[in-house]
């Protein structure tokens, strides 16, 4: 048996409209990780932020790897080890947490399950906070963990100052860092060359696999990298048009377990 590796974005992808994880989504996981296959999850959320969803799907039983902040980290959950890691320079946090109270934005970055807060926590960071189901804690001077791997950092502010302070930072930071509004009121800042497809290629020279044995499905621009990257890119039916024109196959929407019929396909097939 050739064993594969099945790459799963989660939001639009994994989970249906109510951000469910269906029976018959999770059965048709477990039956191909029985049989040696591998369950991979990859997420624009940080590390912490996945760990309902591991445990909807035990992964403590089966194993298998997350990619979170896009594809910075990659982490094998039975060790809780991370085994591909691309943080921001060390210089970034406290240079950021400057730049938020001078301009007046809020800032924050991710420990574990902690949302490091450098100034006043505005709507937006109480967003995140909840979302991840993350606990919160202020932060004066961000030069005492200058050793800590840091893999995004966080700045929010409204849509039009947002949207202006996104130009001035890429214009500032061109060629060094990654930095891109992921909702109209996040500014996320990480380091060059972050994508899912770069954390693949990296967890596939662990693994001793090949890009062939891969198959990544996903439904948004963040997507894009991993499904022309992949063995066999699968759009979904709900997809962003870009995706599916990279993508080599276009299953149904996550609303209809698209995910199922791939794997029935591909794999069990």
């Amino acid at each position: 048996m050739k064993k594969k590796v099945l790459v799963l974005d989660i939001d639009g992808t994994l989970t249906n409209s109510q951000k469910q994880v269906t029976q018959r989504t999770k059965d048709a996981l477990d039956d191909i990780r029985r049989r040696g296959h591998i369950v991979v999850l990859a997420s624009g959320r940080p590390t912490g932020g996945l760990r309902m969803i591991t445990k909807t799907l035990d992964f403590d039983k089966f194993g298998g790897y997350t990619i979170s902040y896009n594809g910075a980290c990659v982490t094998d959950t039975a060790t809780g080890d991370s085994v591909f890691k691309n943080a921001v320079p060390d210089y970034v946090p406290q240079w950021m947490h400057q730049y938020a109270i001078d301009h007046g934005l809020g800032m924050c970055t991710y420990v574990g399950n902690v949302l490091l807060c450098g100034t006043k926590a505005d709507r937006y960071i109480e967003r995140e906070t909840n979302l991840n189901e993350f606990t919160r804690m202020h932060v004066e001077d961000f030069s005492g963990y200058m050793k800590t791997d840091f893999y995004k950092v966080l700045l929010t502010a409204p849509p039009t100052l947002a949207k202006e302070h996104e130009a001035r930072l890429q214009r500032r930071f061109m060629n060094r860092l990654s930095i891109y509004r992921s909702e109209p009121f996040f500014i996320e800042v990480m380091n060059r060359g972050v994508s899912k497809a770069d954390a693949i290629a990296g967890l596939l020279e662990r693994l001793g696999l090949e890009r062939e044995d891969v198959i990544a499905c996903g439904d948004g621009l963040n997507d894009l990298s991993m499904i022309k990257y992949a063995g066999l890119g699968v759009a979904m039916g709900n997809a962003q048009p870009a995706v599916k024109e990279a993508a080599d196959v276009i299953t149904l929407t996550n609303d209809e377990d698209g995910i199922v019929p791939i794997i029935e396909k591909y794999i069990l097939g």
